[in-house]
């Protein structure tokens, strides 16, 4: 045999490795498992609407913004990855809560014995019914913190942890509710 029939046979069967799976999955196309990650897991043919109501802000140190931050990136996720139509009133869906939650505490402590770090935790309680199958209702508080440098004022940077404590609290909350994990 010589070199390049070699190398032909040896082409050809590294073709067919390849090829054989793309001619195979048409036929397969119903056998192959397909997983969602980022998305709810709502049957909707059942469940068509959401009502999210205002979640007040209820802790003992209070950031006005913060109600308006949290609402509407709960909302937009809600938009964003599920096809539920948002209404007032009877729906197939049901959220309410309140902002509980809104404290700093020293994390770390240096040789001065002064703090290093500071944490801001926020932690929301939300109630969602579920007016189709009551086994899907949740009652549950969430809460997600960050630390910044205690020699930073909270002014600083309270727009900005605010927002990033925010996005994982709408993302707990939604795996925990609709998205059904």
């Amino acid at each position: 045999m010589t070199l390049s029939t070699r190398i032909a046979k040896s082409f050809c069967r590294k073709l067919a490795v390849y090829i054989s799976p793309l001619l195979l999955a048409p036929l397969l196309g119903g056998c192959i498992p397909s997983y969602k990650f980022n998305g709810s897991a709502l049957n909707y043919d059942i469940y068509k609407t959401i009502d999210i109501s205002d979640f007040p802000i209820r802790a003992a140190l209070v950031y006005p913004p913060l109600q308006q931050i949290f609402e509407n990136k709960l909302l937009d996720t809600v938009t964003r990855q599920t096809r539920l139509q948002e209404i007032d009133g009877n729906s197939d869906l049901e959220m309410t809560g309140e902002i509980t939650g809104y404290s700093l505490s020293p994390q770390a402590v240096g040789t001065d014995a002064y703090a290093t770090q500071t944490r801001l935790t926020i932690t929301v309680r939300v109630k969602y019914t579920d007016t189709k199958n009551s086994a899907n209702d949740v009652d549950q508080s969430f809460s997600a913190y960050r630390q910044f440098d205690a020699s930073l004022m909270l002014t600083d940077v309270q727009d900005d942890l605010c927002n990033e404590i925010c996005d994982e609290l709408v993302d707990l909350i939604f795996n925990a509710t609709l998205g059904n994990w």
